[in-house]
């Protein structure tokens, strides 16, 4: 009877420790070591459960066991238990430690963003309230010379200095605009991006924007990310894809942001673009900042397809 007790207990100890180590095998994603040891465990546990079956049919088996052999392999399975359940909490410590660490990484990146749109918005309002203010003071003053006593090429170089300070003017404010859009900050993400495409627009591309939130705000990080993102996209679409059309469309559904972007240019090569530059890896970095994922579908000749899903907080 203590030798069945005894094989009996080797046998759960041998099913436990295999279940669990089977459990773990996704979460070391796939390592062959772990697989091979959690094989290992397995069969251990079959070859208690033959034994047990073959004393059970084949008389005189049990009285034929030793006791201190069936004991040692309790001892044995039961080691191999609780080790592989220490195994488990370093895998759950191990899992904890990688969530702090993106935890604070999307916070670093966070704070970055913050600090280069708070930069931008200082460059843009030097830009803005400095250089622009002078410009106009300038134009003013030219505008106060009498040209009637003007000889005629003094006139025409007049003009010319006019209508290139009226450029620059008109330079600063989009530049100041594109460095910190004012539309973003006081009307929200849908007007932005719908201002931006207007500034943009060329007649060889069709640009099909819709947007499903509305004057809905959302916190100040979000709109922000995804305003350059969806900058960022566009005019990766203008310089590099040859493309004919566009859609860009934004959507809410439950707390997430949902954005869609398509072209039907060029498309390319995910790995090649990995490795090549720091394009997509901004647009991943700057995404994963507010806990949002992207999928991204493209190979040369089948345009390019981008899905981004953030979870919000309404202001």
């Amino acid at each position: 009877m203590v030798i069945l007790v005894a094989l009996i207990l080797s046998i759960l100890l041998q099913i436990g420790a295999s279940i669990l180590s089977l459990g773990l095998i996704k979460r070391t994603k796939y390592n062959v070591s772990w697989i091979l040891i959690s094989i290992g465990f397995t069969l251990m546990a079959v070859r208690r459960v033959y034994v047990f079956v073959y004393i059970l049919h084949t008389d005189g088996g049990l009285e034929s066991q030793s006791i201190t052999d069936n004991w040692l392999s309790v001892v044995i399975s039961l080691v191999i238990f609780v080790g592989v359940i220490y195994i488990r909490k370093i895998f759950d410590l191990q899992e904890r430690i990688d969530r702090i660490r993106k935890d604070n990484e999307s916070r670093v990146f966070a704070a970055i963003i913050k600090t280069e749109e708070q930069e931008r918005k200082t460059f843009a309002k030097e830009l803005h309230d400095g250089l622009g203010p002078i410009l106009s003071s300038i134009k003013m003053g030219l505008s106060a010379i009498n040209q009637a006593e003007q000889q005629e090429q003094n006139k025409q170089i007049l003009s010319k200095t006019n209508f290139a300070i009226d450029e620059a003017i008109i330079t600063i404010k989009e530049i100041s605009n594109r460095l910190s859009p004012h539309i973003l900050t006081n009307f929200g993400l849908e007007k932005a991006v719908r201002n931006f495409i207007n500034t943009i627009s060329y007649a060889q591309i069709t640009i099909d924007f819709k947007s499903e939130i509305g004057k809905e705000r959302y916190d100040f990080t979000i709109e922000t990310v995804l305003y350059r993102v969806i900058c960022e996209l566009l005019a990766n679409t203008i310089q590099h894809a040859d493309a004919e059309k566009v859609s860009v469309l934004i959507q809410k559904e439950q707390e997430h942001i949902v954005v869609s972007y398509t072209d039907n240019g060029n498309g390319f090569e995910m790995q090649q673009e990995k490795t090549r530059g720091m394009g997509l890896s901004n647009i991943y970095s700057r995404i994963q900042s507010i806990h949002g994922g992207i999928e991204i579908e493209t190979s040369p000749g089948s345009g390019f397809k981008t899905f981004i899903r953030v979870p919000i907080s309404s202001k």
